[in-house]
């Protein structure tokens, strides 16, 4: 486990790294007019995503691992024994991607989940650090769901810990900002989620926000019908509809608060 998680970490930040300067270089979209008025400073927001991170980061160490590793010891030995070698690794690694479109969807139609999935769509912009902006709640909740499905299919800890790093590299794909030719982003999209796609999810209108819940995979969303007819365009609004960002110490307790 610990190679990994060493593999995982030193793959991530290569990948970060390389995403984060090309969609410096070729950016899909100018700033956004809260960014480039100066009304919130681009460290302020670089600040408040690498707080989330690190948050998580530590979550993730002293809890996220532990449960999915204590899930596994759980197994209900379920699973057929021609689920093995390479077959049940990309089973695996498919099961988990149906079950985080799910996850995701109910991330945004069940009202109490939505409470901290929020605090990932208040990012007014929309580049590769938006990949790492999520609540430690919803990172703690995720964990404990898949840990259910751990337990069922008795999947493997290595596996799990290879999907979330694939899982990792769409993410900051999908949330980059870099320009992509439009005909081959265009035949990528036919299989995977590709930046336009997921920009359309982060549009700051409920109908689009609600829409276009694939990670991985842009099929999911063709097969639930959950694939939004929007368009992107480089000057949609990101956020959240009446609603807008907030500082970290906010965003931490946002979840808690009455409505």
């Amino acid at each position: 486990m610990e190679e990994a998680l060493q593999f995982k970490t030193v793959v991530l930040a290569i990948w970060f790294a390389l995403f984060f300067l090309l969609e410096r270089w070729r950016p899909a979209a100018k700033l956004p007019i809260a960014l480039a008025s100066g009304r919130q400073p681009k460290l302020m927001r670089l600040g408040r995503n690498g707080g989330l991170f690190v948050l998580n980061s530590v979550l993730s160490l002293a809890v996220i691992v532990p449960i999915t590793a204590f899930a596994n010891d759980l197994a209900l030995g379920l699973r057929p024994e021609w689920w093995s070698g390479a077959l049940g690794l990309g089973l695996d690694l498919l099961v988990l991607e149906l079950f985080i479109y799910w996850w995701h969807r109910a991330n945004h139609e069940v009202p109490f989940l939505w409470r901290f999935h929020e605090i990932h769509h208040l990012d007014e912009t929309l580049d590769t650090t938006s990949a790492f902006r999520f609540h430690f709640g919803e990172v703690f909740l995720s964990a404990v769901a898949r840990g259910v499905v751990v337990v069922v299919l008795t999947i493997p800890v290595t596996a799990v810990i290879l999907f979330e790093t694939v899982l990792l590299l769409a993410a900051l794909f999908h949330h980059s900002n870099v320009r992509l030719p439009q005909r081959f982003e265009k035949l990528l999209s036919l299989v995977f989620i590709t930046p336009a796609i997921h920009w359309v999810h982060h549009h700051a209108v409920r109908a689009d926000t609600d829409s276009n819940y694939g990670t991985l995979f842009s099929f999911w969303d063709r097969l639930f019908r959950s694939r939004s007819h929007s368009a992107r365009g480089v000057d949609m609004p990101i956020g959240v509809e009446r609603e807008e960002e907030r500082p970290l110490p906010q965003l931490v307790v946002r979840p808690f608060l009455p409505r």
